[in-house]
């Protein structure tokens, strides 16, 4: 890492102070827990794992050291209370991304506004250029193409939750993820920069290899 890129020194200094404050609510919630499974303990738990995290990679990207903190593995979740026999499950999934190069996007939105003879303009603007991407490609081959759409992976996490029984239809789509459910939580799976300590991805390459054409094989 460059030492342009480098975290301050006062930087690594607030980080630590976080993980300080983290800890003092952490022991609070666990002298005040209302039971073996208290939500706030759970959450305070995260919170201290985060504030743990942030600081490990700023110290090491400062000055070459670690810290004995690990990240938690899923057998810190909180218990299973889901039912023995679920009738009926949910597949909950957010991916982020950062727009890291906005004339990519903007381009392949022009070339999908193209093919439509009423195009309404949208690909002039990072939102609407957005609209009309994830319009046109699903999300699990935006996911596979991010790169080439001008996108950047952030991290991602899939839950597989399970409920007594199937939702009425429409029932949930107003706040499709309010009633999210750690304890009923049968797998997970999560992807985060904190967990690559590998090479970094290869760079993307040049715009105009990547455009031509549109169904390129992925």
């Amino acid at each position: 890492m460059s030492d342009a890129a480098q975290p301050t020194a006062a930087e690594v200094r607030a980080a630590a102070e976080a993980v300080k404050t983290a800890l003092d609510r952490h022991l609070a919630a666990v002298e005040s827990r209302s039971g073996e499974d208290d939500p706030a303990v759970y959450e305070a738990f995260n919170q201290l794992a985060a504030a743990a995290e942030a600081y490990d990679e700023l110290l090491y990207d400062r000055y070459d050291e670690v810290t004995p903190f690990e990240i938690p593995s899923a057998e810190d979740a909180p218990p299973y209370t889901g039912p023995e026999e679920p009738s009926a499950l949910s597949v909950l999934i957010r991916r982020d991304y950062a727009v890291a190069e906005p004339q990519r996007l903007l381009a392949h939105a022009q070339r999908i506004e193209a093919a439509d003879d009423e195009g309404s303009g949208a690909s002039g603007t990072v939102h609407g250029a957005l609209g009309l991407l994830f319009g046109e490609f699903e999300p699990d081959e935006i996911a596979s193409r991010h790169k080439e759409f001008g996108l950047e992976e952030g991290d991602s996490t899939l839950w597989v939750t399970v409920s007594d029984e199937p939702a009425e239809p429409g029932e949930w789509l107003e706040a499709p993820f309010d009633e999210a459910d750690a304890q009923r939580v049968v797998c997970r799976f999560d992807v985060s920069a904190v967990f690559d300590d590998g090479p970094e991805d290869d760079p993307v390459p040049d715009l105009d290899e990547d455009l031509e054409p549109l169904d390129a094989d992925r």
